[in-house]
């Protein structure tokens, strides 16, 4: 089943908000989702209910060659949960390592998981240019890179446009194709947001799938461990969530089941 990837060339952009909601969004669709997660930063389940003190998961555990399905956590969302587990700075960088020299470590339990015809993978990916990104990719029906809507997005869009935050290599070019881009923390009434939000969609057309509205009820969500559509569903992020959904199902033609799906209100 397609598998969804939500990458950035920077942190900090709400990438893992972003991926946590539009997993819960699409299981409100009718699919049965799994959200993976990818990023050392292990935030993925703080947004699935899990609690604070439990650190384990999959994606850290990875050189053990652990059996993924072990790591499975049903959440009360109704999408399934691969938690990425607890790991410092030497850990991961023991972890790239270890998938640079064997990258079969990951690429075989993500085939596994992809196997299955009615599961719709959403991965949460680390920020910037990453082995597991340059290792997933291969694997995507698409990768939605997320940028705030501020003056810096510009100086990224050259990194986007051209791909090069998916790694080095020959087939840098072909995985560009696949890149589609999703705006965060857009101001309308701020002249600045307004302008850095018009200058990526001249730049990236019908490739920019919308853009999600500043709005408090998405910390209040983070903050209560609960997802958007839950704590405030007539919010106007919510509303630009649903929007979002659209444009991911207008961009992949072999998913009509979403596009046919109207989950907003359900």
């Amino acid at each position: 089943m397609p598998l969804i990837c939500f990458a950035s060339p920077k942190g900090g952009v709400g990438k893992t908000t972003l991926a946590a909601n539009v997993a819960d969004a699409l299981r409100r669709s009718g699919q049965r989702v799994l959200a993976l997660d990818l990023d050392p930063q292990n935030a993925l389940r703080l947004h699935f209910g899990l609690p604070l003190q439990d650190n384990e998961g999959f994606a850290h555990e990875l050189a053990r060659r652990p059996d993924w399905r072990n790591a499975v956590r049903e959440t009360p969302s109704g999408v399934i949960l691969l938690p990425h587990g607890a790991v410092d700075i030497i850990g991961a960088l023991d972890l790239a390592t270890a998938l640079e020299r064997e990258p079969e470590l990951l690429a075989a339990p993500l085939r596994a998981i992809l196997a299955d015809p009615d599961l719709m993978v959403v991965a949460d990916m680390p920020p910037g240019a990453s082995r597991a990104l340059t290792l997933v990719a291969p694997h995507a029906a698409m990768i939605v890179a997320v940028l705030l809507a501020d003056a810096g997005s510009a100086a990224l869009v050259p990194e986007i446009e051209s791909g090069r935050f998916l790694g080095a290599g020959s087939m840098t070019a072909l995985f560009a194709g696949r890149l589609r881009v999703a705006l965060n923390q857009l101001e309308p009434e701020s002249r600045l947001s307004a302008a850095a939000a018009e200058s990526v969609a001249r730049r990236f057309g019908p490739r920019l799938l919308g853009a999600i509205r500043r709005d408090v009820a998405v910390a209040e969500a983070l903050a209560s461990q609960r997802l958007l559509l839950d704590l405030a569903p007539g919010s106007l992020a919510a509303q630009d969530l649903a929007a979002l959904v659209r444009g991911i199902a207008a961009a992949r033609p072999a998913m009509p089941e979403i596009a046919a799906a109207g989950w907003a209100g359900r």
